[in-house]
């Protein structure tokens, strides 16, 4: 018989990825980065996205991600959703955000551009969207898609929760 406590040491912490990435609105634009050489979407266009540092909360680190990756300064409005990633143990979560300050500038080590689209904009890029990326951007300027608000009143009282 295996000790409980032995079963329970084996999986936790638990072995997972957590990435986290943003939909930045602003005047009917979407901002997007572009990976730098030598990173993992190089030369692609996409969400400012990153992992999720220990004892960090998934939302401060879009938020941070962000600003790193673009100098755009974001607030989450939501989360849009969920998502296994090709990798397994990784996993994705999006959050649509709001504009708060900041011009789109790349970091120089991640990103070599960072700006906003209109849905033209994206259509007349010459270069190439990372798919997921595209697909989730299209349907957040389209309205296509739910919105999960975060819940202010939840009894537990996390830093955001979104039920």
């Amino acid at each position: 018989m295996t000790d409980k406590n032995q079963v329970a040491s084996s999986v936790w912490p638990p072995k997972m990825v957590v990435c986290v990435g943003t939909v930045v609105l602003k005047e009917g634009r979407a901002l997007l980065i572009r990976q730098a050489e030598g990173h993992s979407l190089e030369g692609q266009w996409s969400v400012p996205w990153g992992i999720v540092d220990p004892d960090e909360a998934p939302e401060t680190a879009a938020v941070r991600e962000t600003q790193e990756e673009s100098g755009v300064t974001a607030k989450v409005e939501g989360l849009l959703g969920y998502q296994n990633l090709q990798t397994p143990g990784w996993i994705g979560i999006a959050f649509l955000c709001r504009h708060v300050d900041g011009v789109p500038i790349p970091d120089g080590y991640e990103t070599d551009a960072a700006a906003y689209f209109s849905l033209a904009e994206m259509d007349a890029l010459s270069e190439p969207i990372e798919p997921w990326c595209d697909w989730l951007v299209r349907r957040a300027l389209n309205g296509e898609h739910q919105v999960i608000f975060p819940e202010p009143d939840n009894p537990y009282q996390p830093q955001m929760a979104f039920l």
